[in-house]
């Protein structure tokens, strides 16, 4: 193959970094789109002090396509103690800031770290803009805040921003170029859909064509998906976009034990239910494969490996290789 196949992954949060930990040893051109909504902890105090957009999950995607030895991780992870203002704040978010106060903008800031940095791939933010995430709760109380939606646990009827954002040019032309488009892992309401919802970036999706992939959450995410089956996943996606887009969803199959069950039900968490019969009522092509572990403090996550090595034969099956 002369190039590598461009693929784009969209989402935000632990389950991003997670997913692109495995993808950056595969022959990919990747490029991650992040959400920037994040306004709570170091994030949401770099985001009011400076005006820019949330640097939190950017930083942990560029830590995951780092070529990082632990201690680099460890470095870049580092947040300061005591009651000073650099409390809280990891070092990363702190060199993100910087770079985007010496470059003048979110775009090239990222690109000069990544350059600092040796990054694998291309890190953008879905938009430059810093814009506040608002939930319409079923009941219809509103919610100001991506950090504060899954803390009043109610059920999420749609999700929107208070002023609408621009998506950065260099975010689109890569959908645009992508042979695979991936969403998820991660928070629907809070990771994935504050990409969807950019009016540039879903139009970007939907007339790309990609192959579209949904990579399903194994667990449910308290405060926004209790109760989901991986159909009302889909389902709440197209509900935000307008559209059917997926051609594929990856879902895992290996059973999880039932202590480790009976721990998640400890905190009325459970395992998301793969709803066959309704998946198949979309044009969907059902992947079930065994590609969760269980960490050393006993939680529920996809081996970044197993779930790379899925996602790298069906990019080898769309190039046709």
């Amino acid at each position: 193959m002369k190039n590598k196949p461009k693929v784009v992954v969209l989402g935000g949060g632990t389950g991003l970094s997670n997913l692109l930990r495995g993808l950056k040893y595969f022959p990919l051109d990747i490029t991650a789109i992040v959400t920037v909504a994040d306004d709570g902890g170091s994030s949401g105090r770099l985001r009011t002090e400076f005006n820019i957009p949330a640097p939190g999950d950017i930083r942990n995607v560029m830590i995951a396509l780092s070529e990082f030895e632990s201690k680099g991780e460890e470095l870049l992870n580092y947040r300061f103690g005591g009651t000073s203002d650099l409390a809280g704040h990891p070092i990363g978010n702190l060199m993100l800031t910087a770079m985007i106060n010496m470059e003048g903008n979110i775009v090239d800031g990222i690109k000069a770290l990544n350059e600092v940095l040796n990054i694998k791939g291309t890190v953008l933010p879905a938009t430059s803009s810093s814009c506040t995430l608002i939930a319409e709760m079923e009941d219809g109380q509103i919610v100001m805040g991506e950090s504060k939606i899954p803390a009043v646990n109610k059920k999420i009827k749609k999700v929107y921003f208070d002023k609408k954002p621009k998506a950065v040019r260099e975010t689109v032309s890569a959908i645009e170029q992508a042979d695979m488009v991936i969403v998820g892992i991660g928070s629907l309401y809070t990771s994935i859909m504050p990409n969807l919802i950019i009016e540039e970036i879903r139009d970007a999706v939907l007339k790309s064509d990609a192959h579209k992939i949904y990579v399903s959450n194994a667990m449910e995410q308290p405060g926004e998906t209790a109760g989901y089956s991986v159909g009302d996943h889909i389902k709440a996606i197209y509900s935000h976009v307008g559209e059917e887009f997926f051609n594929s969803v990856i879902v895992n199959s290996k059973k999880i034990p039932n202590n480790i069950l009976a721990k998640y039900k400890e905190q009325d968490v459970k395992e998301i239910k793969i709803d066959l019969e309704n998946l198949k009522k979309y044009s969907l092509k059902i992947i079930q494969e065994p590609l969760i572990e269980i960490s050393e403090n006993e939680t529920v996550r996809h081996n970044p490996l197993k779930l790379a090595s899925t996602i790298y034969s069906l990019v080898l099956g769309k190039m046709k290789l």
